[in-house]
């Protein structure tokens, strides 16, 4: 139990880090975008802010996925691991086509804004800086749940967007071209949507328990019959209750011998599980003869 509390408690220092980093920035560049009058800047600023909701988010679950399974959610509270990167996701979606939005007002506008460059190019050097710690502090723990790694790719985009902010302002200081300004905050947005459709996606994924990435049925299906013993098998499935949290329940049909004795096989089949395809928690019933659930599943098919 000690373990299980350190590890969540390495998980969440690291965030608790970045979120105080982000923080202490969003109202920095809040400010530095409305005295610049950049829109690429304020379009960065935004997207921190998403930054700090998208960490806040993953703290928050990360606390209520560790509260124990009771009568009513036998599997626990890992499944809230998977509502908030949705949750962010869309944020991020939303946040990009408001982007999108005001660079088109700026662009036909033809009242021309002038932009504060300085400002503007050493507030986005600062957050790019900031980007940087950020995603050194989350890269190691970025794997380990789809929280922390959407928080991840919204620091990563946001690191992107500060480029192009820098990028920005240096080519606006040389030749004066104000309109750079909204089309940087343009390829921002575009870069944005389908970074968090891809999150969105892989979230959906897991709350249809929907088989996971990486997890191919016929590899499974093949790998549970080259078990010596086992002749057959239906009511094969995968699902995830939280990313690399998968579970499996399959009906065997096994050869009833002395040799073949049901334990040894489920010995084999769980190793044999785990070891190939990461899958811990399995629900196995053995069968001499297919059930009924097997006719109906042929029938379905």
């Amino acid at each position: 139990m000690s373990g299980n509390h350190n590890h969540s408690h390495s998980k969440e220092f690291p965030l608790i880090l970045a979120l105080l980093l982000t923080i202490s920035f969003f109202g920095v560049e809040i400010a530095a975008g409305i005295l610049s009058k950049s829109l690429a800047l304020l379009s960065d600023a935004a997207h921190m802010l998403t930054d700090v909701v998208a960490i806040a988010v993953a703290l928050i679950s990360i606390k209520i996925s560790k509260k124990p399974a009771d009568k009513k959610r036998t599997f626990g509270y890992y499944r809230f691991e998977v509502l908030a990167p949705a949750f962010n996701a869309i944020l991020l979606m939303l946040m990009s086509i408001y982007i999108l939005y005001e660079s088109y007002l700026r662009l036909i506008d033809k009242n021309k804004v002038e932009i504060n460059t300085y400002v503007m190019l050493f507030v986005s050097i600062t957050g790019l800086i900031i980007n940087v710690i950020c995603l050194k502090i989350l890269s190691h723990d970025k794997n380990e749940s789809l929280n922390i790694k959407g928080a991840y790719l919204e620091i990563l985009s946001d690191m992107i967007s500060s480029f192009g902010v820098i990028i920005a302002a240096i080519i606006i200081k040389l030749t004066h071209w104000q309109w750079v300004d909204s089309a940087i905050a343009v390829a921002i947005g575009l870069w944005i949507i389908p970074r968090s459709w891809i999150l969105f996606k892989d979230s959906i994924n897991i709350l249809l328990e929907g088989v996971p990435d990486g997890i191919q049925l016929e590899e499974i299906k093949n790998a549970i019959l080259s078990i010596s013993g086992i002749i057959g098998l239906h009511d094969l499935h995968v699902w995830a209750i939280a990313q690399n949290k998968i579970s499996l329940s399959v009906h065997i049909i096994y050869a009833k011998t002395n040799h073949y004795e049901q334990h040894f096989i489920l010995k084999k089949l769980r190793k044999m599980l785990d070891d190939d395809f990461q899958i811990t928690h399995s629900t196995i019933q053995f069968e001499i003869e297919p059930c009924e659930q097997a006719n109906e599943a042929h029938h379905n098919e």
